[in-house]
């Protein structure tokens, strides 16, 4: 295999995910970081382990950018612990938290110290964070900046929690300028504020009512005011969650036009559809809302063409009792941390896809859009020695008592799934393996592009 002493492990499968596609081989590991991906039969050097997966897939560690771990302050929803042995669960190595559901919210360099002070002890894969950007706070970008945020979190509507108030026009603009200004990051929640406003509002159980009253033209009027003001500024933008077909469209023009913008969806609008959500049932309420099926069949096509990115989680997890029945007061978000990976995988394998792409949009898409490309997100010399190992053909039926995340709320329960995670590797050690869990290994990721 190598004449280099160095190597402590080599993992060997016939079946691994690189950038050049799925084959048959070994990989060396040394110092926590991938030495060398070579055939399949070669030679183990003297005092290295070998840990052989037969036809098990080994593939990279998925990097999830958007997640809410809610620590400190709504530790009772969420918190670094519980949300990093779930990511591990589900073949997450890194993640990224979002600026919004702590208190305090990551919007200053204290904030930002008081998160990772929480976090440093907790964390069984590795944690970046999102800065805020909030309507009083741009003096504050350049810090977060310069401390190490991936970039910076936006809404253009309400978030739902008073300490993180959204941006007007003006105000997004003042935002963009100034991060434009340092070459930074902006990520949105993009749905209009009017266009909500005039949407019928109902309570009540019925899904219906809820998904008029976050009606597609609120998603698709305020991404084409964000591509605008990109444009404009030569910003760079991300859209997060996108659900609405309907935007499609604009996003694509735009990147044809050379605006800098990028764009996400997420497992629920890829596997879940609004006909089949029941009436009264909150777990599957989400902003914006998962939408039809002839909606879906679209955001796959965008994902296949390269319009859409990305898939991440929006993992925004509450306590139980904020999931109430009635979808206009229920806690809007859904828990996929622990079943991203298997859900994804189940719908992609049914429309063709194969494990490459998933890897595709859940790593190495991931990894690019925080500027982690260069340690995470493939299996390749060079990158950390991230891993999750995957029986694809193997499937289960979700039980929300197996789930790790602190409030067992899911979307998925019932549903049976392909792709058991049989292990998480994280700098070449193990942190899972058959559903045990190692100490907190995690480190704390910092933007150093």
């Amino acid at each position: 295999m190598s004449d280099d002493g160095l190597v402590e492990l080599v993992l060997r499968s016939t079946r691994v995910i690189t950038p050049e596609g799925m084959r048959a081989a070994s990989v060396a590991v040394s110092g926590g970081k991938i030495t060398a991906v070579l055939a399949h039969d070669a030679e183990v050097p003297a005092g290295a382990r070998l840990q052989d997966f037969g036809d098990d897939v080994l593939l990279p560690g998925l990097v999830d950018t958007h997640v809410h771990v809610n620590d400190p302050g709504r530790t009772e929803w969420e918190g670094f612990w519980t949300a990093t042995r779930a990511a591990a669960a589900g073949g997450i190595t890194t993640l990224v938290d979002m600026p919004l559901n702590s208190l305090p919210p990551t919007t200053t360099v204290d904030h930002l110290r008081t998160k990772k002070d929480v976090a440093r002890s907790k964390a069984h894969i590795d944690v970046g964070f999102w800065g805020g950007a909030l309507p009083d706070n741009v003096k504050d970008l350049r810090p977060l900046h310069d401390a190490g945020v991936f970039g910076f979190k936006a809404f253009l509507s309400p978030s739902g929690v008073d300490e993180f108030p959204e941006l007007d026009q003006d105000q997004l603009a003042q935002s963009l300028a100034e991060i434009a200004g340092f070459g930074g990051l902006l990520i949105v929640h993009a749905e209009d504020p009017h266009h909500l406003a005039a949407a019928p509002q109902k309570s009540g159980r019925k899904y219906a009512d809820f998904l008029a009253s976050r009606p597609r033209d609120a998603e698709n009027t305020a991404i084409g005011n964000l591509i605008a003001q990109a444009a404009r500024l030569d910003a760079r933008v991300h859209v997060l969650h996108l659900s609405s077909s309907d935007a499609l469209p604009l996003i694509a023009a735009a990147k044809r036009e050379g605006v800098r913008v990028t764009a996400e969806t997420c497992p629920h609008y890829l596997t879940l559809t609004a006909e089949e959500v029941p009436d009264g049932a909150s777990e599957f309420k989400c902003c914006p809302p998962i939408r039809e099926a002839a909606n879906q069949d679209l955001l796959w096509q965008a994902l296949a063409d390269g319009t859409i990115d990305c898939v991440v989680t929006d993992h925004s997890p509450s306590t139980a009792d904020l999931k109430t029945d009635d979808f206009a007061t229920a806690w809007g978000g859904i828990s996929g941390l622990q079943l991203s990976l298997s859900a994804v995988w189940t719908e992609a394998r049914r429309r063709g896809h194969g494990l490459e792409d998933v890897v595709r949009w859940m790593s190495s898409s991931t990894a690019e859009l925080v500027g982690l490309d260069d340690r995470k997100g493939a299996i390749a010399a060079g990158r950390d020695a991230d891993f999750a190992v995957l029986a694809p053909d193997e499937t289960f039926t979700v039980d929300p008592a197996a789930l790790q995340h602190r409030n067992r709320v899911t979307a998925y329960a019932g549903r049976t799934l392909y792709g058991v995670v049989r292990s998480t590797w994280l700098r070449g050690e193990r942190v899972l393996s058959e559903g045990e869990f190692t100490d907190p290994a995690g480190q704390l990721l910092s933007r150093r592009r």
